[in-house]
């Protein structure tokens, strides 16, 4: 292998690697916002049953 190949081979390994850790990144993004959405909705049936608990508890 020459210099050149082996520049080039360096070049593509370091392009894919760069682009594999960008999809992580955005895929890691994705994944918060997910989780966060995800909080939200269990927080908000919780307050929902826990309304729902006090108004059979008031009857």
């Amino acid at each position: 292998m020459n210099l050149q190949e082996f520049e080039g081979q360096y070049r593509e390994a370091m392009a894919e690697t760069l682009n594999d850790l960008q999809t992580a990144v955005l895929l890691l993004a994705q994944v918060q916002h997910k989780i966060s959405k995800i909080g939200s909705s269990v927080q908000h049936i919780s307050e929902q049953v826990e309304e729902f608990i006090a108004d059979q508890k008031a009857e």
